[in-house]
């Protein structure tokens, strides 16, 4: 099979007009490992940590396994997506997929739970940038009008990678070795660069008029913003109370941090998350939309198996199987989401659907009574599904709509980045609900208060909902582009 042609290229970027299908689809098969690795390192690890816990003990430290990737992929994401702006996407991405390859054989290799914290950690500054760079790359070459065609299909790796991830892990644990969790993301990193040099060789994006200055002290400020506020989320109703001070504390310093960041950046000369795209009431209420979704999507996915195992006595793996028809149906709304996009030219009409179907579902669950039907209480999961997987679709397009081409990698690194804490804040609220219900469930009761307090989680979750459609009432009717400006002949 050929590469993307350099006479195709050179076209494009005089034109504006989109590549063939062809083409686009050889920039595809470049990224889509790289999402298949981002997602599945993100789930496949948690089935395991039992048996490496009986390996290299440090039980009380065990969710750093977890924390530590979270937090150094969450901060790198919109690093990763402002120097692709400047560097291009291909030499990044490569890069990304090298450091998570090294750091997966560290991981392998750890003789302590305090070395495998800290290689997760440098794997984590690996892996943030994974998602962000193939989604920028996307708009390198598809027009908003036709990028939901192709990133549905990142949607729908990346659906099937969360649903197979903790499977995969959990046999492999119990087979193998917890090490080969991580080893075997060495051949499938190998695979994943060769992809990325072929798919994207001839595809690089707009250039900058003026020679680059990183941002340095806005990328330190980013970090510690994100950092303290995650760290605050994981620790709250958890390591400490709420209102203790170390929780308090922290969300304070994300605060001064986060004033600092935006002084910073109204200065910078090359800013890290450019201020004029935060200007755009198009791609803000793109963000804001995104982020209340992704508390609905983590939400869903931490509270199903919980409420499989806990209500309706489902074994750990049985639990499993109650979250994909969710996770299929979000896979259909990413479908829908892009249709609508290419019939209608706008997808504003869609996020409203959307964000109204999944309020529908979530206050059916929330209303349900605990002795109902499976097929009643996964039929509402599976009304609430495809809202959400139009949303999470429809914003990024959206969003890379709004911001000007030489911004697409900062733009689509920042809604990404506060996508995941909105997700940190979902699984939060979800623990922090269900823990509180395990708390005082005791006796014949028991199964009562735990119901309450799904009900209640739910409902709020509906709540969270009903806000983001209130802010697509607000959001202008941006017609997608037809055309892409961002393609030139190049690296």
């Amino acid at each position: 099979m050929s590469q993307v042609s350099e006479a195709t290229v050179d076209s494009v970027a005089n034109t504006g007009d989109a590549l063939p299908h062809a083409d686009v689809m050889r920039v595809i098969s470049g990224v889509v490992l790289c999402i298949l690795l981002g997602a599945l390192d993100q789930t496949v690890v948690i089935p395991a940590v039992p048996a490496i816990a009986g390996d290299l003990g440090g039980f009380g430290q065990l969710s750093w396994i977890i924390a530590a990737y979270l937090i150094c992929s969450t901060v790198s994401t919109p690093v990763y997506g402002k120097l692709s702006d400047t560097y291009g996407r291909r030499r990044l991405l490569m890069s990304c997929i090298a450091i998570f390859m090294a750091t997966s054989a560290l991981c392998a290799l750890a003789q302590s739970i305090h070395q495998l914290i800290w290689f997760r950690a440098l794997q984590g500054l690996g892996g943030g940038g994974l998602m962000a760079l193939a989604q920028a790359a996307i708009a390198d070459v598809a027009p908003p009008r036709e990028r939901g065609r192709y990133q549905g299909y990142l949607s729908a790796v990346w659906a099937i990678a969360s649903i197979s991830g903790p499977l995969v892990g959990g046999f492999v644990a119990e087979q193998w070795s917890w090490r080969w969790i991580f080893w075997i993301n060495l051949p499938l990193g190998a695979l994943a660069i060769w992809a990325c040099s072929r798919g994207l060789r001839n595809i690089k994006t707009h250039a900058n008029g003026h020679k680059a200055r990183i941002d340095l002290v806005g990328m330190l400020l980013l970090a510690g913003t994100i950092s303290t506020v995650l760290l605050a989320l994981g620790w709250g109703g958890r390591e400490y109370p709420w209102l203790s001070f170390e929780v308090v504390g922290m969300l304070a310093v994300g605060g001064v941090l986060a004033t600092l960041l935006m002084a910073q950046e109204k200065r910078a000369r090359d800013p890290v998350l450019p201020p004029p795209v935060f200007a755009n009431p198009t791609y803000v209420s793109s963000v804001l939309v995104s982020t209340l979704m992704a508390v609905v999507l983590f939400v869903c996915l931490f509270s199903i198996p919980l409420y499989a195992q806990l209500l309706r006595d489902a074994s750990a793996a049985e639990s499993g199987l109650y979250v994909a028809p969710f996770m299929l149906s979000n896979v259909s709304g990413n479908l829908l989401g892009s249709m609508y996009a290419r019939r209608k030219g706008t997808i504003r009409g869609a996020l409203r659907i959307a964000t109204a179907l999944s309020c529908f579902g979530l206050a059916l669950s929330a209303l349900m009574p605990a002795g109902a039907p499976v097929w009643m209480t996964v039929g509402a999961m599976v009304i609430t599904g495809p809202g959400v997987g139009v949303c999470l679709l429809g914003t990024i397009m959206s969003a890379q709509n709004a911001v000007p081409s030489k911004n697409i990698g900062a733009g689509t690194g920042a809604l990404l980045v506060l996508r995941s804490v909105g997700g940190a804040s979902g699984s939060t609220l979800a623990g922090a609900l269900v823990a509180s219900g395990l708390a005082v469930a005791s006796g014949a009761m028991a199964a009562s208060h735990i119901s309450a307090n799904f009900e209640l989680l739910y409902g709020i979750t509906a709540v969270i909902c009903a806000a983001a459609f209130i802010v697509t009432l607000r959001m202008p009717n941006t017609p997608l582009r037809s055309q892409i400006s961002s393609v030139s002949l190049g690296e």
